[in-house]
């Protein structure tokens, strides 16, 4: 059904909703500047009532929406540069933690509430969210959900699917679905809040969500390794498990590139090592009172040490260090951004097979240009790897447009060959729509296709994201 850009009179009435401004630049711009995108207005709820309302407007005039929260994405889900122009629909008022509830281990908190915001108010309650990327002090949890999103602590806690126990939703035809149950058993049919998250928007609008939080661990250990090669860390990762078991939150693969790019950027940073390794693992553990995870964790580093796996290691004294630690880490990806990305690939393969896929990924690249850059670093506890690629140095990024699909493709060539994903935890947005296509499971697709009709027909919801 053909959708219909909003006129005069729509605009009005739809001011008499909620709040509704002019489509400024931030609400238009994705944060690697491949698109940007349009809008005839911006629309700002306080509700879910007033969300339903939006959206029942919307439906009855073919209107479209597309939904903004903080505007991180990094495959284009949140702007629509053509075609009919939509409203968007920005989440940023709707921003209270309604609970915060340490007996059940839960939080209730509303889709505009900024990641680290949850964080803290976890905390205030000697809780922790698990949750933590980058972008955590802007994106906010609607988005989180919405695009299914990962980052450092997957390896023991899951994806931010994981992490929730229901949602509140408004669906295309503004009806609200109620789903903000504490439980963590309901086998009541279809999980509709496993279908709504990770759906980019395309079915409907998460307003709120339930969250699982956790206990803090009495102890964390923190410490930055430089090893000889990806083939090593994996089998370091290995013994780290059978010796210490389920305390590995993070264990994330490095190589020296995201450090000379910190320094070419201009970036300043603490050194970790007076030397710098090819490749680095930044781990970090934390268990509960009595668990020794300072003694066992230092005498698992020091047989790894003396038999060659671990080159060198510093572990983080206090908390400062810590952060200091994991700043060089979140830091990385700007750093990526000012030095400017050919293209960059959110993918991921068996965890047993990442060392083999990273020797055979830079094959293949050299063989396009033997003087690109790779920097290649990532989740490697879930096989998630950022591997993405730069112009030599002093040259743009422009200058390789041309070939850019082609190292695209000859990287996602190599990953389906490797039975991986081409999109790892980014989620598809407009960016990977083909990729989607050329990729996907052909009856996923059509399942995919089937849903969105049935709960959407008017096509009014995120139009042109996904599928």
């Amino acid at each position: 059904m053909p959708l219909n850009e909003p006129n005069t009179e729509f605009l009005a009435e739809l001011a008499t909703i909620a709040s509704v401004k002019p489509a400024e630049a931030r609400y238009l711009e994705e944060p690697r500047g491949r698109f940007v995108g349009q809008g005839a207005a911006v629309v700002r709820p306080t509700s879910v009532d007033e969300v339903s309302a939006v959206v029942r407007l919307c439906n009855l005039h073919s209107v479209g929406i597309v939904p903004f929260g903080g505007g991180t994405g990094l495959v284009g889900g949140q702007t629509m540069p053509d075609g009919t122009k939509p409203i968007i629909l920005s989440m940023e008022r709707m921003n209270k933690i309604r609970e915060v509830d340490a007996s059940e281990n839960v939080l209730i908190a509303e889709a505009g509430v900024i990641l680290a915001n949850i964080q803290s108010a976890a905390e205030g309650k000697e809780r922790m969210f698990p949750l933590s990327l980058a972008s955590e002090g802007s994106c906010q949890i609607g988005g989180n959900l919405a695009t299914n999103a990962g980052g450092i602590n997957v390896l023991r806690y899951g994806n931010a699917r994981d992490l929730c126990l229901g949602v509140e939703a408004v669906l295309p035809d503004g009806s609200i679905y109620n789903g903000l149950k504490k439980l963590r058993k309901d086998n009541t049919g279809y999980d509709l809040r496993d279908l709504l998250v990770g759906s980019e928007g395309t079915l409907g609008i998460i307003t709120a969500a339930t969250l699982r939080i956790k206990q803090q661990p009495a102890e964390i250990e923190t410490a930055f390794l430089a090893i000889p090669n990806p083939h090593v860390a994996l089998t370091l990762l290995h013994r780290l498990s059978r010796h210490l078991g389920e305390v590995i939150s993070a264990f994330e693969l490095i190589h020296r590139q995201g450090f000379d790019f910190l320094t070419e950027a201009g970036m300043p940073f603490n050194e970790p090592f007076t030397a710098r390794s090819d490749w680095m693992i930044l781990l970090e553990c934390g268990a509960g009172v009595g668990g020794n995870l300072k003694h066992n964790l230092e005498a698992i580093l020091a047989d790894a040490f003396e038999e060659g796996m671990i080159l060198d290691a510093v572990l983080a004294q206090n908390d400062g260090q810590r952060q200091a630690f994991w700043q060089i880490r979140e830091t990385i990806p700007e750093a990526n951004r000012r030095i400017g990305v050919i293209s960059s690939h959110d993918i991921s393969v068996p965890v047993s097979r990442v060392p083999e896929f990273i020797e055979q990924a830079a094959t293949v690249v050299a063989g396009i240009n033997p003087n690109f850059r790779i920097n290649c670093f990532g989740h490697l506890g879930d096989g998630n790897l950022h591997y993405n690629v730069y112009p030599p140095k002093g040259v743009k990024r422009s200058e390789f447009d041309s070939v850019r699909e082609h190292v695209k493709t000859a990287v996602y060539d190599l990953v389906a060959s490797y039975g991986g994903s081409f999109s790892a935890e980014h989620g598809i947005g407009r960016m990977k729509k083909a990729d989607l296509a050329n990729y996907g499971d052909p009856v996923k697709i059509a399942a995919m296709r089937s849903i969105k009709a049935a709960l959407d027909p008017s096509g009014i919801m995120n139009p042109g994201a996904v599928i």
